[in-house]
């Protein structure tokens, strides 16, 4: 399909109102929490769900407001998902969040939300420390207006034998006081940063993120599995120490297999650690399941392993994700896409996702994962990650009103964010 029409998104006036009614009644077949009702019902009050499940367990009299509720004519079929979540994302529709202008960055929000990605975090890319404390203070900013998540920073402190698409001008060994300008700058909107754990001053490191509530996401590394273990349990215990739990006291691992060296059955490496801890329930891992940076079959193979509650599914979107090909830039790096994949002019290395976060989901169950394992790994998991569960995630009963409605084919229909239909 051209990337330029893969976003379908039916704006009908009788069907998603673009001034929404304070009630409103949507019905479909439900998918949330693992969970699938065929013929399921949301009802919205205002920017909150007031009740999520089964359509005959509802009934508007016992619901104040829901008498006279907007009842939206769904076609039969459909399918109606949490508002998606994705904790590694880097911009789309030629808005890039790396670059820290506030117009691209903008751009790139009004475009992930109408894509259904109704929640994320910021991605900024390895740069030097003028360029990430502005973009820290802009995505500060849009973090209080409710358009972001918070922040992810994915460097500077990662290895330079796998910095795939990060500029290796700017990759340091970990600095502590950098750190902690950084974090400052934030001002608690620090969400997750990628590190390399072989890196002299990485247990350091660990400790000062763990310490202000900022997930450690192992990545960008060449280190060996000992290594990887040992620093994912410490990030673990930090996080648990600072009074995280459940999912949101794990580490995270940055997109799992990409930026890391390949597991070898005499040098596991990276890869066999962070599955092993992710199937014990002591991180989370990333896929990028576009059909580009992870084979089909290894998505399918990683989800029968571990989980899907072990699992996020993540675009690494940039700036052209939504667009047709041609030549973008992810931060300070030209990038060229080309049959939908980008790449780094200098090095050829593949240069972040085109995908929206609904393409992701739909690949994942194109290779084999049953749609509710892929939908909980692309709201429900990261949306503990972020410690944001009593809030997003799911269609439940006092919950945010973030839904997201396709067709069978899994095509986007329509979003609803805040109670909101985005046109």
């Amino acid at each position: 399909m051209p990337q330029a029409t893969r976003i379908r998104i039916m704006t009908a006036a009788s069907r998603f109102p673009s001034s929404a009614p304070s009630h409103q009644i949507i019905r479909g077949t439900l998918v949330s929490d693992g969970e699938v009702v065929e013929d399921g019902l949301v009802a919205v009050d205002g920017d909150r769900i007031a009740y999520a499940g089964p359509a005959n367990g509802f009934d508007p009299e016992e619901f104040e407001g829901f008498q006279s509720a907007i009842r939206l004519g769904i076609p039969s079929g459909s399918y109606l998902f949490p508002g998606l979540v994705d904790v590694h994302c880097h911009g789309g529709n030629g808005g890039d969040f790396p670059s820290g202008e506030e117009a691209s960055a903008r751009k790139a929000v009004e475009f992930l939300h109408r894509s259904g990605t109704t929640t994320f975090l910021a991605s900024m890319v390895t740069a030097p420390r003028a360029d990430l404390l502005r973009g820290i203070e802009l995505y500060v900013k849009l973090v209080d207006e409710g358009l972001v998540a918070g922040i992810h920073l994915e460097g500077p402190f990662l290895s330079h034998a796998r910095c795939g698409a990060q500029n290796p001008d700017y990759l340091l060994e970990p600095d502590l006081e950098l750190m902690d300008e950084l974090v400052g700058a934030a001002a608690g909107k620090l969400a997750t940063m990628t590190y390399a754990p072989e890196l002299p001053g990485a247990s350091a490191l660990v400790d000062l993120m763990t310490s202000h509530g900022v997930t450690p996401s192992l990545g960008h590394t060449d280190c060996d599995d000992a290594t990887a273990t040992a620093s994912l349990a410490a990030a673990r215990e930090g996080l648990e120490s600072a009074g995280f739990d459940g999912v949101s006291s794990l580490p995270t691992v940055t997109h799992l297999f990409n930026g890391m060296p390949p597991l070898h059955h005499r040098a596991p490496g990276p890869v066999a650690a962070c599955l092993r801890m992710a199937q014990e329930g002591k991180a989370v891992v990333e896929l990028i399941a576009d059909g580009t940076h992870l084979d089909p079959s290894t998505v399918a193979t990683v989800f029968q392993l571990v989980g899907a509650g072990n699992i996020v599914l993540v675009t690494d979107s940039m700036a052209a994700a939504g667009l047709a090909d041609g030549n973008y830039m992810l931060g300070p790096s030209p990038v060229t896409v080309s049959g939908g994949v980008a790449t780094l002019d200098a090095t050829g290395s593949i240069a972040g996702g085109t995908s929206t976060l609904l393409e992701v989901v739909s690949k994942t169950v194109a290779a084999g994962v049953a749609l509710p394992d892929a939908i909980c790994s692309a709201t429900a998991v990261p949306a503990a990650v972020l410690g944001l569960s009593d809030e997003i995630g799911g269609l439940r009963r006092g919950l945010r009103a973030d839904v997201v409605v396709t067709n069978e084919d899994l095509e986007l229909t329509g979003v609803m964010r805040n109670g909101q239909w985005l046109s």
